[in-house]
């Protein structure tokens, strides 16, 4: 077959370039050409460490010699390690393993209604926002507030009310005797790159204990060092009852964590469940991976370069004439007031830059948490030739 004609043995699905990659390598992807990008996307904020680290390589090469798959029906010693260090790491009590953050939300979403048909007289409501992102099954798209989801795949699960991003009222406005939770992430990704507001988040746990509510973080992009402390939560100092984690906790594995402290673990026997629920494979890279992002040095690097990054985007954006720079850590976002964050990406990419444009009005970056200082100043000076290409695209000159 040519190669436009393999394309078309995928599902349509999304919308891809040209390049077709063959190689990743740290901070940056390889083409079938051999040219670099530097790549700030890092598999929507998956590869924590970047491109097939060595950390990764080598736990995927130990494991696969000694055990692939025990079934999710036994203990293993990775399975009990990793279970091990994120309850030490997150102060939660209990942990679920699967493979996607959809699934792991999918279990949160399971574990609230069983909690509220045991002690809340049937409870099952799950108040999430608008703008949010939980996933792609059918009750995350639900719970997803992405303006147009309401309309894929109808009907929509019901039990999702929807408040506003960091407005309390909006919250308390939808409590009633079946709310049994409330689910967000500290930090709405695919919204924008928008945080939650410390006076939010502490008014939402306050709530929460008033109305005996669970208070559920996905922490699926936010988690995992992303926001420059092992999780969000870190950084507001607001304990969830249940956390859901993904992305890069496999460092570019498929795993996700649904963590839960011990008064909200209600799940029994059959409960729930999947095949490659925490699979050896899966379970010894992200305890390789986890060993490397809960050191106190390498998250401080973490914040240090996200630092230099925010920096360096909010003097591309006084020199371009563009709007705020906004979020955590290495999750940021440039604002576009006029619009143009797709056809930046676009031309960021001929520059050997991957950006991603989550809102016509943002571009996303999400660089691996390793980046160098040398790396971060090379991604803003390839950003910077397509903005200005952007602005003048017969008179710029690719950098």
């Amino acid at each position: 077959m040519s190669p436009m004609q393999r394309k078309q043995c995928l599902m349509n699905t999304v919308v891809r370039p040209d390049p077709v990659f063959v190689r990743g390598q740290g901070a940056y992807l390889y083409d079938q050409a051999g040219l670099a990008y530097l790549d700030w996307v890092q598999g929507w904020a998956v590869n924590a460490l970047g491109h097939s680290p060595e950390v990764v390589t080598a736990a995927l090469a130990r494991q696969a010699a000694t055990l692939l798959n025990a079934s999710p029906g036994f203990y293993h010693p990775p399975l009990l390690e990793l279970a091990e260090k994120l309850v030490s790491l997150s102060g939660m009590d209990q942990a679920f393993f699967i493979n996607s953050g959809a699934e792991a939300n999918e279990g949160a979403i399971k574990l609230a209604r069983k909690w509220g048909r045991l002690h809340k007289g049937g409870a099952y409501e799950i108040i999430t926002f608008d703008n949010g992102y939980h996933g792609r099954t059918l009750a995350t798209m639900s719970a997803t507030g992405k303006p147009g989801w309401d309309t894929y795949y109808p009907p929509q699960v019901p039990g999702f009310p929807k408040a506003r991003f960091n407005d309390l009222d909006s919250v308390a406005a939808l409590i009633g005797p079946g709310t049994v939770a409330v689910m967000l992430e500290p930090v709405q990704g695919e919204g924008g790159v928008i945080p939650a507001s410390d006076e939010f988040l502490h008014g939402l746990r306050a709530l929460c204990d008033r109305h005996d509510l669970m208070l559920i973080f996905d922490e699926v992009q936010t988690g995992c060092g992303r926001s420059g402390t092992l999780f969000a939560w870190q950084h507001y100092g607001v304990m969830p009852d249940v956390m859901t984690l993904g992305k890069g906790l496999g460092g570019g594995v498929p795993l996700s964590a649904l963590l839960a402290r011990r008064r909200h673990c209600c799940f029994e026997p059959g409960d729930q469940g999947g095949t490659f629920s925490g699979a050896p494979l899966a379970c010894a890279v992200g305890s390789a991976v986890l060993d490397v992002l809960a050191q106190p040095a390498f998250l401080a690097q973490v914040r240090q370069r996200s630092r230099q990054l925010r920096e360096g985007l909010e003097a591309l954006s006084t020199r371009h004439g563009l709007g705020e720079v906004r979020g955590l850590g290495l999750l940021l976002a440039l604002a576009m007031p006029d619009g143009g964050a797709v056809e930046l990406v676009e031309l960021a990419r001929e520059h050997g830059l991957l950006l991603n444009a989550p809102r016509p009005h943002c571009v996303r970056v999400m660089p691996a948490l390793n980046s160098t200082e040398a790396e971060i100043e090379e991604g803003l000076r390839l950003l910077d030739g397509a903005l200005a290409m952007l602005a003048h695209p017969r008179n710029a000159v690719p950098a």
